[in-house]
C-alpha cells in the first residue's frame, strides 16, 4: 500500500517520554514530507501514548506499538519491514534521545539518491563526539575497528544507527536473515547489505551525548555484540 510520502524516519524508542516532543517536531521540520514512525516497546514512562497523542495531532506521525523490550534489533527490524510493507522509498533510521541532530537529516537523503546506504559517521573529516567519557570512546573504537575487521566493512562507523536506507537495499539485504536482537544490527546491517552488493556513502555528524533520559548500552551489550559479529564471521 502507498504511503503518500518518499521517506520513512524511524525512533525506536524506549522511555523517551522527555525528548519525543521536541524531537519529532524538529525532524519533521528538516523534512517536512517526510512520515515519522515511532516503534515502541511498551515504555513503562508511557511514551507509546505520547507517541499516539503526536500521531493524533499530526497525520505524518505513525506509531508501531510493541508488547515488550525485546532488544534494538528485534524493534529496528520491525520498523525497517513497516517501511516496505507501506512503499516507502527510504528509510532513514536515528536515536530518539537528540544524540544524532535533525539538521544532519537534508545531507543523508540527498547522499541516499547516490548509493544504497547513507552513513551517518562520527569518524570522518568533519564528524566528531561530544560528551562521552575515556571508557565510551574505547569501547565505540574498538567495536568500529573489530567490524571493519571482522566483516570486512570499508565505513569507518559502523556501531552508530543514524543511517538512510534506500528500501530496494533493505530488500537485497535480506531482513529475514538479521540475527542480531541487540546492539550488533548496526554492523550486522551493514554486513548483510555489503553482501548485497550495495553502495555505501558516509556524511559526517557530531554526535552529542543524551541529557535527557538514561543510556541504554552498557559494557555487556558491547561485548555481546562483538560475539555476534563474529559468529557471523564463523557463519560466513
Amino acid at each position: 500500500m502507498p504511503s503518500g510520502s518518499p521517506l520513512l524516519v524511524t525512533l525506536c524508542t524506549y522511555n523517551e517520554r522527555a525528548n519525543l516532543p521536541e524531537l519529532v517536531p524538529a525532524i519533521l521540520d528538516q523534512a517536512p514530507e517526510a512520515h515519522v514512525l515511532v516503534v515502541d516497546d511498551n515504555s513503562p514512562d508511557g511514551t507509546g501514548a505520547l507517541a499516539d497523542e503526536l500521531a493524533a495531532r499530526d497525520s505524518r506521525v505513525r506509531v508501531l506499538h510493541r508488547p515488550a523490550k525485546e532488544g534494538l534489533g528485534v524493534a529496528t527490524v520491525a520498523g525497517f519491514r513497516h517501511a516496505l510493507e507501506h512503499g516507502y522509498e527510504l528509510v532513514l533510521n536515528m536515536d530518539a534521545d537528540f544524540s544524532h541532530p535533525p539538521e544532519t537529516i537534508p545531507a543523508l537523503v540527498a547522499a541516499a539518491g547516490r548509493v544504497d546506504v547513507a552513513v551517518g559517521s562520527r569518524y570522518v573529516e568533519g564528524g566528531g563526539v561530544v560528551g562521552w567519557g575515556p571508557q565510551r570512546h574505547a569501547m565505540s573504537r574498538a567495536i568500529n575497528t573489530y567490524a571493519r575487521v571482522v566483516l570486512g566493512l570499508s565505513t569507518r562507523d559502523n556501531s552508530g544507527s543514524f543511517r538512510c536506507y534506500r528500501a530496494d537495499a533493505l530488500r537485497r539485504s535480506g531482513l529475514d536473515r538479521i540475527r542480531s536482537r541487540g546492539y550488533a544490527i548496526q554492523e550486522e546491517l551493514l554486513y548483510r547489505c555489503r553482501q548485497a552488493g550495495c553502495t555505501f556513502e558516509e556524511v559526517p555528524f557530531v554526535f552529542k551525548d543524551r541529557t535527557r533520559g538514561e543510556s541504554k548500552i552498557s559494557i555487556r551489550d558491547g561485548l555481546s555484540a562483538l560475539w555476534v559479529l563474529a559468529s557471523l564471521r564463523l557463519r560466513k
